[in-house]
C-alpha cells in the first residue's frame, strides 16, 4: 500500500529554513489584487479532497463563482511545496502547523491558517516490539523520521510520562524503510504512522503503546496562505473556503455519492475505499465549518505552545530565534501567543463563519 505521506513529507529541518530565508528575499514585499491562484497539496488522507475537487470541477465552479482562476498543484515533494510557498510561486499550501511556522513564518513570511482541514487521531504511533507500556522504552534505540511529526509524537508522550528524550535514543530512518526495519532484530522501538503504523500493529508483538489519540488537535494539517494575498483578494479566501465545505459535504453525505468521491480519492492516493476509510477513522476531519470554528476558537494557546516549545528546543525557528515565542501567532479571537512585535502566523475564522452562515 502506498504512503500518504511520501518520504519527505512532514520533515522539517534547519536547512529548510535557510531555504525559506534565501526565498523570502525574492519574493514580492506585498501582493496585490489579482485573477490567477495556485495552491500547492501533497497526498495526505485530509488532503485528497483538494485533489477531488480539482479534478471533479468544484474548484472551477467556487473561481467562476468570484471570476477568478484557481490551480490547485499537486506536490510529490511536501517540503518543496511549502518552500515554493514560501518563495512567493504559490499563493497557498497545505502544510502541517509545525511546518508552517518551521518554514514561511522562520522564513519572515506573514501566513495565515485559512482552514485547518483535519489533526491527527490516531495516525501516528509509538510502537514497541515485545512489551507493551510506554514506560518500556526506556534505554531502547527509536526509529523513526527525524525532526518530523513522529519526533513530536515521541517528545510529547515521554513528557508525559516524565521522561525525555535523554532517555532514548534516536535513530532517524525514512518512512520508506520502516516496515523492513521493523522486521529486523535489533528495531525493538518505533514512531511512524499510518498505514505503515497499521501494518507494523499486524505483526505479532507489536504493540501500540502511544498514539495521538492522546494530543488531539495538536498535529494539525491546514491550508495556510499568504497574509497579504488574502487580504487584497477575499475572493480567494471565499472560494477557497466554499471549495473545501462543498467537498466535506460531499464525502459527508453517507449515499452512493459520498462512496464514489472516497473511492476516487483512495485510488488517487495508492489505496481504495476501504484502506481510505482506515485512515479516515484515525483522523478528526473538519466537515462542518461550526466544527472548525469551534475547534479554532478552543484552546489554541496552550496547544500553540506545546508545538513552538518543541520546534525551539530542536532549533526549528531559526537562529535569531531566543524563546519559543520567537515567532508571534495570532488567533482567531485576536489573541497574541509569543511576540507581539513579531507575528508571523495567523489563524482565521471569518471565511468559515461565512461558509456556516450560508454568505459565500
Amino acid at each position: 500500500m502506498t504512503s500518504f505521506r511520501l518520504s519527505s513529507l512532514r520533515l522539517f529541518a534547519a536547512a529548510f529554513v535557510a531555504t525559506a530565508l534565501a526565498f523570502t528575499a525574492l519574493s514580492p514585499a506585498h501582493a496585490e489584487a489579482k485573477k490567477d491562484f495556485k495552491v500547492g497539496w501533497s497526498i495526505y488522507v485530509g488532503w485528497m479532497p483538494w485533489g477531488y475537487a480539482m479534478d471533479h470541477g468544484i474548484v472551477k465552479k467556487w473561481a467562476d463563482k468570484y471570476d477568478i482562476n484557481i490551480e490547485l498543484v499537486q506536490f510529490n515533494d511536501y517540503i518543496e511545496g511549502i518552500n515554493q510557498f514560501t518563495a512567493g510561486a504559490y499563493d497557498g499550501v497545505m502544510a502541517t502547523n509545525m511546518d508552517a511556522l518551521a518554514i514561511p513564518s522562520a522564513g519572515g513570511v506573514d501566513s495565515t491558517i485559512l482552514l485547518i482541514c483535519d489533526y491527527s487521531d490516531g495516525n501516528d504511533v509509538i510502537i514497541l516490539k515485545g512489551k507493551d507500556k510506554l514506560e518500556d522504552i526506556k534505554g531502547q534505540k527509536v526509529n523513526l523520521v527525524e525532526l518530523s511529526v513522529s519526533h513530536y509524537v515521541l517528545a510529547r508522550a515521554l513528557e508525559n510520562i516524565g521522561m525525555s528524550e535523554k532517555d532514548v535514543t534516536v535513530v532517524n530512518t525514512s518512512d520508506a524503510d520502516m516496515i523492513a526495519a521493523y522486521a529486523t532484530p535489533d528495531v525493538t522501538a518505533m514512531v511512524t504512522w499510518n498505514p505503515m503504523a497499521a501494518e507494523i500493529l499486524n505483526e505479532k508483538g507489536a504493540y501500540n503503546v502511544y498514539d495521538s489519540t492522546k494530543l488531539p488537535g495538536e498535529i494539525q494539517d491546514s491550508l495556510v496562505v499568504n497574509t497579504q494575498t488574502m487580504k487584497d483578494n477575499p475572493a480567494f479566501a471565499k472560494a477557497m473556503t466554499g471549495i473545501w465545505y462543498e467537498t466535506m459535504a460531499l464525502m459527508a453525505g453517507g449515499d452512493a455519492a459520498a462512496e464514489a468521491a472516497k473511492t476516487a480519492m483512495g485510488v488517487a492516493s495508492g489505496t481504495d475505499l476501504a484502506g481510505y476509510e482506515a485512515q479516515l477513522a484515525a483522523t478528526e476531519m473538519f466537515y462542518k465549518p461550526e466544527d472548525y470554528i469551534k475547534f479554532t476558537e478552543g484552546n489554541l494557546v496552550e496547544l500553540t505552545q506545546f508545538v513552538t516549545k518543541f520546534l525551539f528546543d530542536h532549533g526549528l525557528l531559526g537562529d535569531a530565534a531566543t524563546s519559543p515565542g520567537y515567532i508571534g501567532i495570532e488567533l482567531a479571537d485576536g489573541t497574541i501567543v509569543g511576540d507581539e512585535s513579531n507575528v508571523l502566523l495567523r489563524y482565521t475564522t471569518e471565511y468559515a463563519k461565512m461558509a456556516a452562515e450560508g454568505k459565500l
